[in-house]
């Protein structure tokens, strides 16, 4: 096996300290072709699928690569914008901000989990940069096997072909902060002061399959948590919010309960209003865009609803990215 580096690799190293932040991923177009390969590399993942080599196999080329392929490059058409996806967009302003918040003692990259670019070149690029030092933030607050984990999973599969492997700093997560919980909830009072508030604060977490926290992933306990201590933030009491999960997809139960069929009987109990915040997305992206802001809108004010607003995600905040620049310096490895 050849490994990459250089024969000159400690004597070339620098003070600077690497950093990767790296999100979910992204479609390079909002086409089908570009779909299948995105979401090929995706959902063969066995942290996101988690089923026996084979099975999984079937199940993503056979049946939901030739469903979903077109439906999702018509979904993220919608929201897809001159500059490209939003995810990537949001993400690389987040990274430019977070980098002139650190200063010059700091490389930050951005990295998607799936597609480009890729956390193996960016960890290149920081190898190639003489950087002996790499803090790798996956930009999901509560951590998930099928999300932190296989950012993991991605940057020790990167490493394993260095020759010379630096030190790493791995943020598990950043859910128990309290300068995430503040971002979040100052975001959500700014947005009630420029727009008013409704009767109800939802907070939506993407899901997750309901067997994997049977198995011991701890994400639903850290979303509850999140949740709870944006709601003590912002002096809500129990009536005043609620807790969903969104984005689905398969036969299978999982973390409940679900966003829209939450959305779909609140009016009838007497709710005709509400905000609605994704805690735990770190930029906007489809499931924010789309699923929340437009599809999920529908089926509230089909249902009878009269108000609905979404409160966007931190993006590239100035809270943010100061969010993140603290995490990256309590992190550095000495």
């Amino acid at each position: 096996m050849k490994y990459f580096g250089q024969a000159s690799d400690p004597a070339q190293s620098t003070a600077v300290t690497g950093v990767l932040l790296v999100n979910l991923g992204t479609p390079e177009r909002a086409v089908c072709p570009a779909l299948r390969s995105y979401l090929s590399e995706f959902l063969l993942d066995p942290r996101v699928i988690e089923l026996p080599k084979l099975f999984r196999l079937l199940l993503v080329k056979g049946i939901i690569i030739n469903v979903r392929a077109h439906r999702s490059a018509a979904t993220y058409r919608k929201i897809w914008t001159d500059e490209g996806s939003p995810l990537l967009v949001n993400s690389a302003a987040l990274a430019s901000k977070v980098q002139s918040q650190l200063g010059n003692n700091f490389q930050v990259e951005l990295a998607m989990r799936y597609g480009q670019p890729s956390v193996a070149s960016k960890l290149a690029k920081l190898h190639r940069a003489g950087c002996r030092k790499v803090v790798v933030v996956p930009m999901y607050p509560q951590y998930s096997g099928s999300t932190n984990g296989s950012t993991f999973d991605a940057v020790a599969a990167a490493l394993s072909k260095h020759r010379w492997v630096p030190d790493l700093a791995f943020v598990q997560s950043y859910a128990h902060r309290n300068a995430y919980i503040a971002a979040i909830g100052d975001s959500i009072n700014q947005h009630w002061a420029a727009h008013g508030r409704a009767a109800k604060l939802v907070m939506s977490f993407h899901g997750i399959p309901q067997k994997y926290v049977q198995k011991g992933d701890p994400y639903q306990q850290q979303c509850q948590q999140s949740a709870t201590a944006i709601a003590n933030y912002l002096q809500l009491s129990e009536d005043q919010w609620m807790l969903v999960f969104q984005s689905r997809f398969g036969a299978e139960q999982w973390l409940q309960p679900y966003c829209d069929e939450t959305l779909k009987q609140l009016p009838a109990q007497g709710v005709k209003s509400v905000d609605i915040v994704c805690p735990g997305f770190s930029v906007d992206c489809l499931e924010t865009l789309e699923e929340i802001q437009m599809e999920n809108r529908e089926y509230f004010i089909e249902s009878g609803g009269e108000q609905y607003n979404y409160i966007p995600c931190l993006n590239e905040s100035d809270n943010h990215a100061a969010l993140m620049s603290e995490i990256v310096r309590d992190q550095q490895v000495g």
